[in-house]
Parts: C-alpha cells; sequence; structure tokens
C-alpha cells in the first residue's frame, strides 16, 4: 500500500482512482462495509483504490486538548487499511486552511485536480468543506459536472445501534472490550516501538516491553490479557495501559510483559492486540504488593490464553 502524504506528492500512478473519504478511526466494521464497496467497484472498473483521511483529525484540530482518545493512530490506521487491501491513501494536513476551504474548492483540487477519482464512496452522514456544508446531495451535483460517479454506503448497525468510533469507545470506557472488539471487528491494537525504560519490571521479575502511546488519549487503560506480534510470531502476554500510579504518575505508556520470552527488542516494532480487560490500573502500597499483583495478573492472562 502506498502512503501519499499531501497533495503536492500525488503522482500520475495514483491518479484515476475510485476514492472514500474519512476518518477512519478504528476502521470499524461500518468503515469496512464502505471499504468492501470501494474495492468492488475498483475491480470492475479495473483502477486502484484510494482512502482519504486526515492528520490530526479534525476534532483534535478544533478541540486542542478536549479532543476524543483515538481508537488508531495513523500508523495503526495504515497497517488495518492495508489489511482490507487498500492500493494507496492519501493523508492530508488538517489545518486552518483546510478547514476554511469551500466544497466546491475541495471537489476541484483534490478529487478532481488531485486524484482524478472517477468515483467516490462516503457514508450517509458524510459532510465536508467549510461550515460542513458539502453533503451527498452537494457531492452527486459535482459529480454530474466534474464526471464522477458518487453513491452512499448506508450506515452498518449491530444489535439494532449504528457501528461507529463514538460507540467503540463508549463500550471501551465502560469496560466492554469485548463488545468494542466486535464493532471494530478486530482486536483493539496498538502498534509501537520498544523504549528504554527504568528496568524496574525486571527488578520485580517481570521484565516489560516499553511502548510510548502515540495518542493524546487512551481509548482504554488498566491490565489486559494480549497477544504480542513480533517478526510475524504471536506471543501471549499481558499488558499495562496508563501512568504507572506505583512507580511515577506521569506518562502514558504501554508495558508488555511477553510471557516465555527472553529476546533484546529495544528499538524495535511491537503490534499488540487486546483480548480481554483482567483489572483497573491502581497504586500498591509497595514493590512488593505490585509484583504479586503482577504474578496474578501473568496467571490470569495464561488462562485466556488457553481459552482463546
Amino acid at each position: 500500500m502506498q502512503l501519499i502524504r499531501g497533495l503536492h506528492n500525488i503522482r500520475q500512478e495514483h491518479r484515476a482512482c475510485v476514492a472514500t473519504i474519512g476518518n477512519f478511526d478504528g476502521v470499524h466494521l461500518g468503515h469496512r462495509a464502505m471499504l468492501k464497496t470501494l474495492r468492488a467497484e475498483a475491480q470492475k472498473r479495473r483502477t486502484k483504490t484510494c482512502v482519504i483521511t486526515f492528520e490530526p483529525l479534525p476534532q483534535e484540530h478544533f478541540s486542542i486538548g478536549d479532543a476524543p482518545a483515538r481508537l488508531t493512530t495513523l500508523r495503526e490506521k495504515l497497517f488495518l487499511l492495508e489489511r482490507c487491501g487498500i492500493a494507496q491513501v492519501l493523508c492530508l494536513s488538517f489545518s486552518n486552511k483546510l478547514s476554511n476551504i469551500h466544497a466546491d474548492d475541495f471537489v476541484k483540487s483534490i478529487l478532481v485536480d488531485g486524484l482524478g477519482a472517477n468515483y467516490l464512496v462516503v457514508g450517509d452522514d458524510f459532510r465536508f468543506g467549510y461550515k460542513r456544508k458539502g453533503d451527498f446531495s452537494y457531492l452527486c451535483n459535482m459529480g454530474k459536472e466534474y464526471g464522477f460517479e458518487v453513491s452512499s454506503s448506508p450506515t452498518e448497525s449491530m444489535d439494532g445501534r449504528r457501528i461507529s468510533s463514538t460507540r467503540v469507545r463508549y463500550e471501551l470506557a465502560a469496560d466492554r472490550l469485548p463488545e468494542a472488539n466486535q464493532l471494530l471487528g478486530h482486536p483493539l491494537t496498538i502498534i509501537g516501538r520498544v523504549i528504554k525504560g527504568r528496568q524496574l519490571g525486571r527488578e520485580l521479575g517481570f521484565p516489560t516491553a516499553n511502548i510510548r502511546i502515540g495518542r493524546h488519549k487512551v481509548p482504554a487503560t488498566g491490565v489486559f490479557a494480549v497477544n504480542v506480534y513480533f517478526e510475524n510470531t504471536r506471543y501471549n502476554a499481558v499488558a499495562n495501559v496508563g501512568v504507572r500510579p506505583t512507580v511515577t504518575a506521569n506518562t502514558q505508556l504501554l508495558e508488555v510483559h511477553i510471557l516465555n520470552f527472553h529476546r533484546d527488542i529495544y528499538g524495535r516494532e511491537l503490534r499488540v492486540e487486546f483480548v480481554e480487560k483482567i483489572r483497573d490500573e491502581c497504586k500498591f502500597d509497595s514493590l512488593e504488593a505490585l509484583s504479586k499483583a503482577i504474578g496474578k495478573d501473568v496467571l490470569a492472562a495464561c488462562s485466556l490464553s488457553k481459552q482463546s
């Protein structure tokens, strides 16, 4: 899959594609239904698929410091989109300039002059352009003018309720990880590189791989049974997501203790998939109490891995 960072990096081979536009935070089942439509259209037209997305997300631009937790960083989103069979992603910097662009100019500069898109699929609630004045009906009229076809992807529901990134966050906040994973259509995933830590876990008998979380807020906190993927091999593990109140109560961090694993992986990339929550993150009175709790967490993770 090709990543195109900004309109200025679009080359001739990226053009004449079928496209969709959105945040795609989490790449959940609703997104996947739309991507399936996009792939089918690309196959019919014998062309390539393109997802147009934004960094930062629009709500992060407009609500600095108060935006909802991200389900996926850009790195994780790209991983999931590639798994969905997408050929290329156009990532646009969401700035004041882009937020103030008129819907006409958005279509002309990005879809027509930029990508030369001949087909566009969007969600039935899609809005774009200055003050969100562009909608599906508007796109259809623009498509007639510039020669591209537009279709809408109907809302996907589960248990009679709309599938959305907001709903996934709600389930995670309510400690319903299995329900969140069901809405996503895949396990909640964090991808990152292992950084040097204080090596306190090693002293406690449970060495951890520490991963700095590239989000403004984390979508889930606590202790979890997880699957860790390293060099295409899966390992059972227990993970803590949070601020480590017993030790620092400061920076958000993902700490992963990989079961029966003894390799040096500093600087290497791990993919962590969340299976089930074990307990909340909490502050212990002593490191000894923390060590005992981690031992119980490891046993719980082992038990859950045998059930999966």
